[in-house]
């Protein structure tokens, strides 16, 4: 009889300790860890004042770089204020008034609300500095758009200008919402300091 047990109690035995050995199928969980972005230091907000021969001026950040825009589609007066530290430039583009302001703004609204497909909302801020002939509309685009922020400024009559800001990476706004918040601030900055240069003075860009 006690030879009969002796198998049993081995293989009891040996289930005991491949049943020890085995974690808790709760402990072989593996819990993904959230992606993180490399911590960006930002640095003060520092202006310098744009001047150039084009019929317009205003200030950009120290820690930016303007430039002439090189694109096959460029016109006279079309420049990139490029944000090194950031992977990131504002395209700016300028247009002479000739009856087609309407025009303008269409094309303006349409850019914008391009970006909407992939995006969570649109917001239109006004821009209206009365004195300087400056109006406008800023626009906020929410959400993994290729531009995030989008401006146009105009003295209704002769000059017209547009900016949008691109980044040279994919969008993903867990990663680029601080930079274009911090960006964002010198969009505002340069509509606040921008002006129109004395039209008697300053000969307008022949058109293409």
């Amino acid at each position: 009889m006690k030879f009969k047990l002796l198998p049993c109690l081995f293989l009891l035995t040996a289930f005991s300790l491949i049943y020890s050995c085995d974690p808790d199928p709760e402990e072989q969980l593996i819990i993904p860890k959230p992606r993180l972005y490399p911590r960006i230091d930002f640095p003060e907000h520092h202006y310098k004042l744009f001047d150039s021969l084009c019929p317009y001026a205003f200030e950009t950040p120290t820690y930016s770089v303007v430039m002439p825009d090189t694109g096959s589609y460029k016109e006279s007066c079309w420049i990139n204020v490029i944000y090194p530290r950031f992977g990131a430039v504002m395209h700016v583009s300028y247009k002479v008034i000739d009856n087609n302001l309407e025009k303008y703004l269409e094309d303006c609204d349409n850019f914008a609300k391009k970006h909407t497909v992939k995006a969570n909302g649109l917001d239109e801020n006004p821009v209206v500095r009365d004195s300087a002939r400056v109006f406008g509309l800023l626009y906020d685009i929410k959400g993994n758009a290729a531009s995030n922020l989008q401006f146009y400024v105009t003295d209704s009559v002769t000059h017209f200008l547009r900016g949008s800001l691109y980044f040279n990476v994919p969008p993903n706004m867990d990663s680029l919402e601080p930079v274009v918040k911090f960006l964002r601030e010198d969009a505002i900055h340069l509509i606040k300091t921008f002006t129109w240069k004395n039209n008697s003075q300053m000969p307008l860009p022949k058109k293409p």
